[in-house]
This record gives structure tokens, sequence and C-alpha cells, in this order.
């Protein structure tokens, strides 16, 4: 508890780790998401992992992941990369397919506006999605 990085995580006795929850009324707590993993589009909270597990059943999707992609009217867009499966082609039918499979299952104000499809996810060496190298390639896709 010496260490001066302790100011920056600890505020009246709790370590504040960079996670979103919840708690229902059983008081029991749920964990949502990373903080840097939520996306706030047009004053709703959108967790990028929830979006990812509605894309991800749909057989054209290998892999995906969903960041904020900055926006004028919202403040951020949701923003999906999606590999896709083999046999499967890229297009605007797929987009549409994907973002209706999103609104049915979630929420209609969840669904990924914007849709890149990529060879391949940055990860780490240790096979760790690096969802700073998107966020920064969403950000500047939109400038």
């Amino acid at each position: 508890m010496d260490d001066p990085r302790q100011r920056d995580y600890v505020v009246n006795g709790w370590n504040l780790t960079g996670d979103f929850c919840s708690m229902d009324t059983d008081g029991y707590v749920w964990y949502e998401s990373r903080a840097d993993d939520m996306i706030v589009s047009a004053g709703y909270n959108i967790s990028g992992p929830e979006v990812e597990e509605a894309l991800l059943p749909h057989p054209a999707v290998l892999e995906c992941a969903v960041v904020a992609a900055p926006d004028v009217e919202r403040g951020h867009v949701v923003k999906a990369f999606i590999v896709p499966a083999p046999g499967y082609t890229a297009g605007p039918e797929l987009t549409r397919a994907l973002q209706e499979l999103v609104k049915g299952s979630i929420a209609p104000y969840k669904y990924p506006r914007l849709i890149e499809y990529v060879d391949a996810l940055p990860k780490t060496y240790t096979g760790k999605l690096q969802r700073n190298l998107l966020r920064a390639r969403a950000a500047e896709s939109r400038q």
C-alpha cells in the first residue's frame, strides 16, 4: 500500500479497476465490461463485448471486435471489425444481415452502424486482441 500508484487506483478505500458492473435487485453484482470497452452513443451505454456476442453466432462471422468510432451527431457509434468465415463474401448484403441480427437479438440502438471487413484482427503474440489499435483505426477512418 506504500506504492505511490495507489493514489491513482484507490479512492476512499475502493480499488478502482476500470470495470463497469451493475447490481440486480437481489444485491448481486454483475460484470458488464471494461470501462474502455463501453461505447457511449447518443447518451446510450453500449457494451462492445455484448455486441460481439450477438454477432459471433452468425455463420459468416469467424471473428469480430467492436469498438467506438467518433461520430459528430452521436459522439460515438458502434463499429464492428469482422473477419468473414471461409465461403462468405463481405458486402452490403452481409452488413445488413449482421446489423439486423444485432437489432433483433439485443437492442436496436446497439447495432453496429459501421462494419469493416478485415483479413485478421490485431493481436499480441499471446493472442490477446489489441483493441487500442482498432480504436485508433476507427478514429482515423472517421476524420
